[in-house]
């Protein structure tokens, strides 16, 4: 099932069971990181969602407050036993996650991984 986000940074996303699969796109600051934490926590994270699938391979920057809301993003789904994915890291914002430790808590894919829904 197709969502609508409302936010310009995920152009698209869908639900499949209890997994969302999203894509988002441009650089993520402090100006437009609540965009993005209202979409997260309004659309991609409602429900039942469990696994949350986000391909950032548009994303070629972003800075703390984007990470923040990764985290409290990661919060509500560790509260449902799930997990959040990143697939196609740029070396930028991967070295930022590595940096604050947080390659340990987010999965991280270096390619697409699996981006195809799959049944929960």
């Amino acid at each position: 099932m197709e969502l609508d986000t409302q936010c310009d940074m995920i152009p698209t996303a869908r639900r499949d069971g209890t997994s969302v699969f999203a894509t988002i796109t441009g650089e993520i600051d402090l100006h437009n990181s609540p965009e993005l934490r209202q979409a997260m926590l309004h659309v991609l994270l409602a429900d039942n969602t469990r696994n949350l699938h986000l391909d950032v391979a548009g994303v070629p920057y972003m800075d703390s407050s984007a990470i923040a809301v990764l985290v409290e993003g990661m919060r509500h789904i560790q509260k449902r036993k799930g997990e959040i994915v990143l697939n196609n890291v740029q070396p930028r914002v991967k070295g930022l996650l590595q940096i604050a430790r947080l390659d340990n808590i987010f999965k991280i894919n270096e390619g697409a991984g699996n981006l195809e829904p799959t049944r929960d």
